[in-house]
């Protein structure tokens, strides 16, 4: 049997590629979008970034008192206020519900995942009898969370879904495997769901749509009322402040950003903007 090939001419063949359905030529190709985004509620930081983008995974890093939990609770806020679900996962059993409440957080949507002991049983044969006794084993926290924000990812339904390293030692955090970070990246992309991830150091490198560094640059005190009625009993001259007598009203905060795929371009010069951190009782 012989078989007959026939070969089209070039512009047969441009007219039936260009008719192929799902592929354009180059030049048609338009400016991919913009992805959905959760608002931060600070306006200082939803104007430079935009808010943190759905579908993708977002970086939240610095040091202590630099400004990530403010931030933290204030996207929560943001997220709860919109009837959405939010799941946090505690790697170090330190998230303070009244802390979260007082900064807008409806707690009524939070699913708070507390990393820390695992029990375990152990069973063991004594004198012909089987005896089974409650072992403790302390499962290291990193791979309880990433194991619980896996299973949250899979499951679906939440609007935010936040891993808070941000009390692990940096040295352990790198040791998460560039693997798990792409697979939160393939969970949550092509979904309404926002991952943020707070630490200490980014460790997502390529992985993260999104990297904001926090930094305190100033803090603001106030002398407590004791010492207030103290120091207007006694003269300018002989007056002696002890500094332990000061009360934190609030702090200067800055955030920049790293990285961004939500920008065409790169910027030339490192995006960076402030804003302060009140604490609840200063009026």
């Amino acid at each position: 049997m012989s078989t007959l090939h026939v070969f089209p001419s070039p512009a047969a063949g441009r007219r039936t590629l260009a008719g192929i359905e799902g592929v354009v030529p180059a030049s048609w190709l338009g400016v991919r979008p913009q992805p959905e985004t959760i608002p931060t509620g600070i306006p200082q930081v939803d104007k430079l970034t935009g808010g943190v983008p759905r579908g993708g995974l977002t970086e939240i890093f610095g040091p202590a008192s630099s400004g990530r939990t403010s931030l933290l609770l204030a996207l929560m806020a943001q997220a709860t206020a919109r009837e959405e679900v939010c799941a946090l996962v505690d790697a170090s059993d330190a998230f303070d519900p009244h802390s979260a409440a007082a900064a807008g957080v409806d707690l009524q949507r939070v699913l708070w995942v507390r990393c820390g002991e695992v029990s375990r049983f152990k069973c063991h044969v004594s004198r012909g009898r089987l005896e089974t006794r409650n072992v403790k084993r302390e499962t290291p926290r990193v791979e309880q969370a990433l194991r619980a924000a896996d299973l949250l990812l899979q499951a679906g339904g939440f609007g935010l879904v936040v891993m808070d390293l941000g009390d692990i030692p940096p040295a352990i955090a790198r040791r998460v495997p560039l693997a798990s970070w792409f697979r939160f990246r393939r969970a949550v992309e092509n979904t309404a769901t926002a991952l943020v991830v707070v630490e200490q150091e980014a460790s997502a490198k390529s992985c993260a749509s999104l990297v904001l560094k926090t930094k305190r640059s100033a803090i603001s005190t106030q002398q407590s009322a004791t010492q207030q009625s103290a120091s207007t009993q006694q003269s300018a001259k002989t007056r002696i402040v002890p500094t332990h007598t000061r009360l934190l009203c609030g702090m200067q905060l800055e955030i920049e950003v790293l990285n961004s795929r939500m920008l065409q371009r790169k910027p030339v010069r490192l995006a960076t903007t402030s804003f302060e951190s009140r604490a609840s009782w200063v009026g």
